[in-house]
């Protein structure tokens, strides 16, 4: 899910998967008056706009539509169709390397598939064999190549976000059917990936926002090694209000006090429009919320519905969003 900070949209090179961004691009033609801009200064940001690297080229775009303003996050996702894939490739690593090299603030932040066949409809039975093996070690070799290579490509300090939005149904590397295992499991991987030669990594616990299958906190697999506890956020469900999304269960008051409770900061891998349309109210809302709590990064995911530069549905929120991190708003940030 997705929206609201400089990212954009989703595709891993080569190989099957269905983050694709959208052909479509957002003019900037204004439709309405603008709303009032709400500067960001000082909080590293991005736009997922996909994850080869024709996604890399379309930063460059987004920062033109941004007035110029430089993007310091990039943030891609690996494919958990297959071992191979969850183990990285240079092609989908090359670009990301040439784009961090090219600044020194810039951040590179990587979604990390724990099981294969992750979107794949695992029943609970199979999710819980699955834990239960990678927590006995059984998938160490596949992590300990993706750190190598991560390494290998000047990736060594890349924020990785392992097992993403554990708290849903939506992937194969969910928590619900088994927390203990999954809970070991997550430390498991990150040992062996700090465990690589050369490596600097943060790794990011990262639900979705609010209750959905299980409550995120019983999958919390520990303060020795979580770097960032972060949250995936979309405008949804629909008629929820942003400040309903702040005091829900599980929601975002709930997150920042969870993280100062464990001495973490946090981030905000997805965030984007989704049930309530084109609503920069929402979007207002959520770019105050990270200049107050300042995230370590914030990527706002641009592909329809929840996207402002590639989707023309949602001009309202595009402009907004250009006040933030548009040119002479200091949104730039480092990490």
């Amino acid at each position: 899910m997705a929206l609201t900070v400089l990212l954009a949209a989703a595709a891993v090179f080569l190989l099957p998967y269905d983050r694709l961004a959208p052909d479509g691009r957002h003019s900037g033609a204004r439709t309405a008056p603008e709303p009032q801009p709400v500067p960001l200064p000082g909080v590293p940001s991005g736009f997922f706009t996909g994850s080869d690297a024709a996604g890399v080229r379309r930063i460059g775009e987004v920062e033109r539509w941004l007035g110029g303003e430089p993007l310091t996050v990039g943030h891609t996702y690996l494919p958990g169709d297959r071992w191979s894939n969850i183990e990285g490739h240079p092609a989908l690593f090359e670009p990301w390397a040439r784009w961090k090299e090219e600044r020194s603030d810039r951040l590179f932040v990587l979604n990390v598939p724990l099981l294969d066949r992750n979107e794949a409809g695992l029943s609970d039975a199979e999710v819980r064999a699955g834990l239960r093996r990678g927590a006995a070690g059984e998938f160490d070799r596949h992590f300990r190549v993706l750190g190598e290579r991560l390494v290998e490509h000047r990736l060594a300090d890349a924020v990785l976000v392992l097992g993403w939005e554990m708290n849903g149904t939506t992937y194969g590397h969910r928590c619900g059917p088994d927390p203990e295992s999954w809970k070991a499991y997550w430390r498991r991987v990150a040992g062996v990936l700090r465990e690589v030669p050369g490596q600097r990594f943060r790794f990011d616990f990262t639900p979705s926002r609010g209750l959905d299958a299980i409550a995120w906190p019983r999958c919390y697999p520990g303060d020795d090694v979580v770097d960032i506890v972060g949250m995936d956020a979309y405008d949804q469900p629909a008629g929820l209000s942003f400040e309903e999304q702040v005091t829900e269960p599980y929601g975002l008051d709930f997150h920042a006090r969870f993280a100062a409770a464990h001495g973490k900061p946090v981030s905000f891998p997805e965030w984007g429009l989704f049930r309530n349309g084109d609503n920069p109210a929402y979007v207002r809302g959520m770019l105050d919320w990270f200049a107050r709590h300042r995230p370590v990064y914030q990527t706002f995911t641009d592909y329809c519905p929840h996207g402002v530069w590639s989707c023309a549905a949602n001009p309202l929120s595009g402009e907004v969003v250009r006040g933030a991190l548009g040119r002479g708003s200091g949104g730039s940030g480092r990490p």
